[in-house]
């Protein structure tokens, strides 16, 4: 294959994998080529749902070690006494249930690359030790007093600001430093609108013909004006509702409206007016509808404490649906601190499915 021929294979791979041509995009993948030539350590950041991770996995297939493994972990999502052996590896028999040896993530990605994602969740105590391996290349399992070398390249990754953690104490300078070698920005979603029709096709690439939806142009519309909270990842959960409920079909204004908001499909519709004298004249202008919500009736009065409850628990299964399960996004998402949401769950019995 010709040099030419081999670059625009590249090129076409790399498109593949980060999709669309907004302007924001043709910077991110231009970012990828270059930081993909050596062997700095990145960290990328962006809101959750951006694709920081393929945009990691993109850095490494574009560089020298695409031959190698590419392991990927989140650091929010393991409990704080595991990471260092999810990370290090550890010995049998070195703490309770450890019933043979296990090899961490870094020697399991010898010669490749390891993805840290949200690595501003990291403890703190676990940051130095982690600051220790990049600047040694040297790890030591959990019970082991064995020295062993390393030769991994390190992408991290995180949704907050860490100028902010580094300020209050939550995250080491040092470490920034040594993992943010070159330093990476992911467009929100709503900064690359114009790239959602291409996502969208993208999304429904794999779907029977039967379950693809097709979008008017006033819903297309609407979908690039929507403000993206959960970025690409709600987007594709969005397809997805879309393709369960209305595959095959082409969908309008309303249908996009219903399908952005899944929880407000719950509510029951208003009745029907019975008197004809309650329609408005054809022509006349109909003031919007209004949230359905319940009047207490004589006798029988609404329990507020529990409707309150009911809505509270709606919101948290959606938070958690659109962070994937990730407890620290889903309390952004929310406007609440971690541990706050953390209490909320134990209290409506929600599996936590991350640390």
């Amino acid at each position: 294959m010709t040099e030419v021929g081999q670059n625009r294979t590249d090129a076409s791979a790399l498109e593949a994998l980060i999709i669309g041509h907004s302007p924001a995009v043709v910077r991110l993948r231009e970012m990828i080529r270059r930081v993909a030539r050596s062997n700095a350590s990145v960290m990328l950041c962006g809101p959750s749902g951006s694709g920081k991770e393929l945009v990691a996995r993109a850095i490494h297939d574009e560089g020298v070690r695409s031959g190698k493994a590419f392991s990927a972990i989140n650091c929010g999502a393991i409990p704080g006494e595991l990471i260092e052996s999810e990370l290090f590896g550890h010995e049998k028999g070195s703490f309770t249930g450890a019933h043979a040896r296990r090899i961490g993530h870094f020697e399991a990605s010898e010669g490749g690359t390891l993805f840290l994602d949200e690595i501003g969740d990291m403890r703190f105590d676990m940051q130095v030790k982690l600051l220790r391996v990049l600047e040694d290349r040297t790890i030591v399992r959990v019970g082991s007093s064995e020295v062993k070398s390393v030769d991994v390249r390190v992408i991290s990754a995180t949704h907050q600001d860490l100028g902010t953690a580094i300020a209050d104490g939550r995250f080491r300078e040092d470490l920034f430093f040594r993992l943010g070698v070159v330093v990476v920005q992911v467009p929100s979603l709503s900064d690359r609108v114009e790239d959602i029709p291409a996502l969208i096709r993208h999304f429904q690439r794999k779907m029977p013909a039967d379950a693809k939806c097709r979008y008017e142009d006033a819903a297309m519309a609407l979908l690039m004006q929507h403000r993206w909270p959960g970025n690409v990842r709600e987007l594709r959960n969005f397809v997805e509702r879309a393709s369960v409920l209305h595959g095959g079909e082409t969908l309008g204004v309303e249908d996009v409206i219903m399908l952005l908001n899944p929880t407000a499909a719950l509510a029951p519709r208003p009745a029907v007016p019975s008197s004809p004298a309650a329609v408005p004249a054809s022509g006349e202008a109909q003031p919007a509808a209004a949230p359905f919500s319940k009047t207490p009736a004589p006798g029988r009065p609404i329990d507020l404490k529990r409707e309150i409850e009911t809505i509270e628990l709606e919101q948290i299964h959606n938070a958690l649906d659109l962070a994937d399960g990730i407890i620290s996004e889903a309390a952004r998402l929310l406007t609440l601190k971690r541990t706050t949401l953390i209490e909320k769950m134990r209290k409506y019995g929600v599996q936590q499915q991350a640390a």
